[in-house]
């Protein structure tokens, strides 16, 4: 009896997750449209795969819980994960990360390393639907009616919150955006006392503004995004500046998004002891009234902005030489 309800509950995790991204798909046909054309898909067939696409995954949603048709369903499931990992891996192999869209507009990061491992989990799960469906084909009916019943409504549940999860963070991401364009001039004004920040590091803790400030040093703060070509460039260059400069200079990587993430992208971009900061929205980019990537900001050792916001990577090492000169004075 444990393992029927196993295969039950595989089939329901799978029906839920490709039902999902199904519907963020559809609510979100632009972005979805946009994604499948940087996999790469000749533009003339982008409208019908991305129209395509979400209603195969909406088919094996609904085949995996129905008994006579888990095992075409399973295997759809199987077939459409196989052909997105060999994308995902094909394009990380050329150096390129276009966002997935996997679930929608909340799912708008950039692909990586973690993209791959997940596929794998979901592609075992996929293959253990399909093995249910030909050692189990008598579940759900095996399963005394009150449990199978509420397994479903508990599926369903956790696919209704995530989904609300999802709108209530892709929301949060609109609103950042419009208050920065609604915020004035861009950057803090020179003398301004910088605004304090507690933000999370790729280790699990915790850093703040003043922590940094307390090594007696000026501080560098680089906003960037993994999806960011520039960003990946300017972040190369980063460790031989530290170490030029470290005397007189911290310098810090601030993204937003996942701390994972961010974590395999240092690694990838070489910034060894180079703290990496994430915010959980735009907190600290609103505060210091940063609207794009590659930006910087120094702060000098009082705490305050030495320098109107630096956007572009040019900029961005013209604010390192500038606060080179200062420490020598």
């Amino acid at each position: 009896m444990p393992i029927e309800y196993g295969v039950w509950i595989s089939r329901l995790v799978v029906g839920v997750l490709f039902g999902l991204s199904a519907v963020g798909k559809l609510a979100d046909p632009v972005g979805a449209r946009k994604a499948v054309g940087e996999f790469g898909v000749p533009i003339r067939w982008v409208p019908a795969v991305g129209w395509g696409l979400p209603v195969l995954e909406g088919l094996v949603a609904v085949a995996v819980l129905v008994p006579w048709a888990v095992l075409p369903g399973a295997v759809l499931a199987v077939l459409l994960l196989v052909v997105f990992t060999l994308a995902v891996a094909r394009l990380l192999k050329r150096g390129e990360r276009p966002a997935c869209s996997c679930f929608g507009a909340v799912s708008a990061e950039p692909i990586g390393a973690r993209t791959l491992v997940r596929n794998g989990v979901l592609l075992v799960l996929a293959l253990v639907v399909a093995w249910g469906a030909v050692a189990y084909p008598q579940v759900p009916g095996a399963l005394p009616t009150d449990d199978a019943v509420w397994l479903a409504v508990a599926a369903v549940l956790v696919a209704v919150l995530t989904w609300l999860w999802g709108e209530v963070r892709t929301l949060r991401k609109r609103v950042d955006e419009q208050t920065l364009s609604t915020l004035g001039a861009e950057g803090l004004p020179v003398g301004a006392v910088a605004p304090e920040f507690e933000l999370l590091d790729v280790a699990g803790g915790r850093t703040s503004l003043a922590s940094l400030l307390a090594r007696g040093r000026q501080v560098l703060l680089v906003f960037v995004h993994p999806g960011c070509e520039l960003c990946a460039g300017l972040a190369r260059e980063l460790p031989r500046w530290q170490e030029r400069t470290a005397h007189a200079l911290t310098i810090v990587v601030v993204g937003n998004g996942d701390a994972a993430e961010h974590a395999e992208w240092g690694r990838a971009q070489g910034l060894a002891d180079i703290p990496v900061l994430v915010q959980l929205g735009n907190e600290a980019a609103l505060r210091y009234r940063v609207r794009g990537t590659p930006s910087a900001v120094l702060v000098d050792a009082d705490g305050r902005v030495a320098a109107p916001v630096a956007r572009g990577a040019i900029a961005a090492r013209e604010l390192i030489v500038q606060a080179k000169t200062v420490a020598r004075r």
